[in-house]
């Protein structure tokens, strides 16, 4: 549900940070807010819920412009993992253009990470999203615990869902930017099928992901 406005040339994206309780989807956010450069950064704002909350930032507190004069503006949001939260759930994911949906790389977790998955598939569907064809990207977090389920594992189980799988410890922030970008390559893919970045707005995918790296301090 891209949010474009075609006489001031003006889109405004958003990416949700969706998963299971404690999986690590504010860590992320934490991470990747803090390797942002301070020019390139929003403010960090919180909505606190009961025993929850609700992060957001603009990715890019100015617009990326192309040579269109075409203005683009990321926000990023995580969800409440709580079960209970699902009204917030549902309110954080309308009018996502993608998530990245954070797992919980523990093995006492794997039913959880699960439930919260096809969760996310209902809700979507709820809100009006088809998940077929929405951005989304898979992380597995927590990698630099114990017990946890072997990569190998993960994949032969996850990969089969088409949706890129990303191995992480956002604690240490390995993996953060990663998935971002991983998710910010497919939402490319998708604003150009629909609004031809490349041939009517000369904004080169390489580009858009460069910039967005340069942000991040990549």
């Amino acid at each position: 549900m891209i949010e474009y406005n075609e006489q001031q040339q003006r889109m405004v994206l958003k990416l949700v940070y969706y998963g299971p309780a404690l999986s690590g989807k504010t860590t992320n956010l934490l991470q990747l807010h803090e390797q942002l450069i301070r020019e390139g950064r929003g403010d960090l704002m919180v909505l606190d819920t009961t025993n929850d909350r609700t992060i957001y930032f603009d990715l890019l507190p100015f617009f990326l412009t192309a040579t269109s004069g075409l203005k683009i503006k990321i926000k990023v949001y995580t969800v409440p993992g709580q079960v209970r939260h699902d009204a917030t759930r549902k309110a954080v994911l309308q009018r996502a253009d993608g998530v990245a949906f954070i797992a919980d790389s523990q093995r006492a977790e794997t039913a959880n990470n699960v439930n919260s998955f096809a969760s996310l598939e209902d809700n979507l569907a709820l809100v009006g999203l088809n998940i077929d064809t929405l951005p989304l990207v898979i992380q597995f977090n927590k990698r630099d615990l114990t017990d946890i389920v072997p990569e190998e594992e993960i994949r032969k189980s996850w990969e089969p869902t088409g949706f890129p799988v990303i191995m992480a410890s956002a604690l240490k922030g390995c993996g953060v930017v990663e998935t971002f970008a991983s998710l910010a390559g497919l939402l490319y893919d998708r604003l150009d099928g629909r609004y031809r970045l490349l041939d009517e707005h000369g904004l080169a995918k390489d580009d858009f992901l460069r910039c967005l790296a340069t942000v991040a301090g990549g």
